[in-house]
């Protein structure tokens, strides 16, 4: 399908925010923050704490204001200047995680906390502007489109730090100085690649204005709880996406430690991620393909099941041959099952609140991530195997495909 100039701008704001996602939330970030942390006389456990405290808060204090933060957003010509305000905070926090002495390392947590708030506040609207640079016909393509670009921007920014990494700062750069790069990096490659959708994103659907738009905002987020049944087919799949997305989300977050405990190196378990990141680049795409050649309902219940059939046999995981056939797997359905879900729900909801509702969106999106994480760590700790803890995830995916299935299949 072909797109437009803001389509295309658009999508490379997905390419372009994957470098911090890769860099700075998952790859480097964690590692160097242990690292200073231990220099500065911190235990191993309380660092170990303090990063998952960090990472709470952060994705706390956007969920929880997310619904208000959309309907501010949903007024005329308000949704570029707030993704612009958000985006901006993360790329300068970014840009300054990259310059502070590693001897600051109680900064060093600050700073990402609120670099982490810029980048979850921008994706909100991010998200919602998916209902202006879109129509129905084009909504599964372009979303789809973002997430593998997103996950291809991130591969080729994580191989840059590689080269740097292998290359032992090539005479320039000690660990830490490597490190500092690779925030710098993402702070760079944010600020490049998203520049033009950040500039020119326009907003084609709004609500009237009014003269005291917090108030009016809290009591529009307040009226939509209220009424939240005239929107039916929203909640409904809110409370699927709530179910499934935890599943997708614990699995890409469990990979690694359950890896390791089959006895998978620290170096093949990075292969495997970077692969999974490769393949989920072209499969993302393919499902907007899918979904347009047959529905975007159709093809999500493809990707539901595919990662039930994971969690299944996940229970029978023993080599690493195992391990690679489930990890391409996921490459397969992660990007599309998230696009996917993105497009539908953008389907569902009023254009002129798209930023409200994705607001609620945001919100079962980031605290779905509770429940899988602890079922797989209770599963794990009674069985004393990783492999059915991970298997449980399948209760979660049977709960979101049976809500699921009670959906309709939308016109294109």
């Amino acid at each position: 399908m072909r797109f437009n100039k803001q389509q295309w701008q658009w999508i490379f704001y997905d390419w372009a925010n994957s470098g911090y996602g890769i860099l700075v939330v998952t790859a480097v970030l964690p590692v160097y923050f242990k690292v200073v942390a231990h220099q500065n006389g911190v235990s191993a456990a309380t660092s170990t704490a303090l990063w998952g405290y960090a990472n709470s808060a952060g994705t706390l204090v956007v969920s929880l204001l997310a619904p208000f933060l959309g309907a501010m957003a949903d007024y005329p010509h308000a949704k570029r200047r707030w993704l612009n305000w958000f985006a901006g905070l993360g790329i300068v926090m970014t840009l300054i995680l990259g310059i502070l002495s590693p001897s600051n390392w109680q900064w060093l947590l600050v700073v990402y906390v609120i670099s982490a708030v810029g980048y979850s506040g921008g994706n909100l609207f991010y998200d919602s502007f998916l209902t202006d640079v879109a129509d129905r016909r084009q909504i599964d393509a372009l979303s789809s489109t973002g997430y593998g670009m997103g996950y291809l921007g991130g591969v080729v920014a994580f191989l840059i730090f590689l080269i740097v990494e292998l290359g032992h700062g090539f005479g320039w750069l000690n660990d830490y100085g490597i490190a500092r790069f690779s925030f710098i990096l993402a702070g760079l490659w944010w600020l490049v690649f998203g520049m033009p959708f950040l500039k020119n994103a326009q907003q084609h659907y709004s609500v009237p204005a009014e003269a005291h738009p917090f108030k009016a905002s809290l009591i529009r987020v307040i009226r939509t709880l209220q009424h939240i049944r005239r929107y039916r087919d929203a909640f409904w799949f809110l409370v699927a996406y709530f179910f499934y997305i935890d599943g997708v989300d614990t699995i890409f977050t469990m990979a690694t430690s359950i890896g390791a405990d089959m006895g998978i190196s620290t170096t093949m378990l990075m292969v495997v991620l970077l692969v999974v990141q490769l393949i989920a680049f072209p499969f993302s795409i393919w499902y907007g393909w899918l979904a347009n050649r047959t529905s975007t309902r159709k093809a999500l219940l493809l990707g539901i099941c595919i990662y039930l059939f994971i969690c299944l046999q996940a229970l029978h995981l023993k080599t690493l041959h195992d391990f690679w056939v489930l990890a391409i797997l996921v490459g397969t359905s992660q990007g599309g099952i998230q696009a996917l879900s993105r497009s539908y729900f953008g389907k569902l909801i009023p254009k002129e609140n798209s930023s409200e509702f994705f607001g609620f969106y945001n919100i079962l999106g980031k605290f779905s991530a509770i429940i899988g994480p602890i079922l797989v760590g209770i599963v794990t700790q009674l069985t004393g195997k990783s492999t059915i803890g991970a298997g449980s995830l399948a209760i979660l995916f049977a709960i979101g495909l049976l809500i699921f299935l009670r959906l309709p299949t939308l016109s294109k």
